[in-house]
């Protein structure tokens, strides 16, 4: 098994694989530089927080997944850069034969994995603290598990949640859901909070599986999430079981 982390400017990737990745840090960089060079020319791609209008003729893939991801979470396109990312990396691992790569690029992640995996459910909530994990059992498709968090991180929210995980069968479309609703989680108690993005959420359905969200002494979820337990404090977002 390899493990290897990938620094490229803002892209931070954890990961874990039956395959070396070395081949993957070229893949990455190249797909940065056709983003790199599509925001060089259209500023409104980056500081769009409400999806855009495109025409898919001509685009780079990144760009496109991009367009297509953030439309269906309305969202801006650069809220879904990580999970695209995460996916895309994770789509090329699987092209050379990978049946395990974990791929986390800055909490959002892309799996394939033979073998049962714990995934860290990382809110720093006061009462659950980063204590609890996502149970993933072998599966042979790939899977998306993307958080966002109005208390956590450098990503722009407008809401208040200490955690909301999309579990969806695209991170690309999970890393927009999950700024999506977690922007609702306000209200004038927890309680209420919950129940905003729950009711957004729910317009959503049909994009993922299941969503956690978690803020301060509330939990909802919506949808089937994988099994939920209780694992020892995670300093990574990812721990194999054994």
């Amino acid at each position: 098994m390899y493990f290897e982390e990938i620094d490229i400017d803002q892209t931070h990737i954890h990961l874990t694989s039956d395959l070396d990745g070395a081949d993957l840090k070229h893949y990455i960089y190249r797909i940065r530089q056709d983003l790199k060079r599509y925001i060089s020319m259209n500023l409104d791609f980056l500081l769009s927080i409400e999806p855009l209008k495109y025409k898919s003729d001509g685009l780079s893939p990144i760009v496109l997944k991009m367009y297509e991801s953030s439309a269906k979470a309305d969202v801006g396109p650069m809220a879904c850069v990580a999970g695209t990312i995460s996916e895309m990396s994770l789509n090329y691992l699987i092209d050379k034969g990978s049946d395990y790569s974990i791929v986390e690029n800055g909490g959002d992640i892309a799996i394939i994995n033979d073998k049962t995996v714990l995934c860290g459910i990382y809110s720093n909530n006061k009462i659950l603290g980063n204590s609890i994990a996502f149970k993933i059992k072998p599966r042979k498709k790939p899977l998306g598990i993307c958080t966002s968090s109005g208390k956590i991180g450098h990503s722009i929210s407008f809401g208040q949640s200490d955690s909301v995980s999309v579990i969806s069968k695209s991170p690309s479309v999970a890393d927009g859901l999950a700024t999506r609703i977690a922007n609702e989680v306000t209200g004038e108690d927890s309680e209420s909070k919950i129940s905003n993005a729950l009711e957004i959420a729910e317009e959503y359905r049909e994009f993922f599986n299941g969503v956690l969200i978690i803020s301060d002494e509330n939990v909802g979820t919506v949808g089937k999430l994988p099994k939920i337990v209780e694992s020892p404090e995670f300093n990574v977002k990812i721990n194999h079981e054994k």
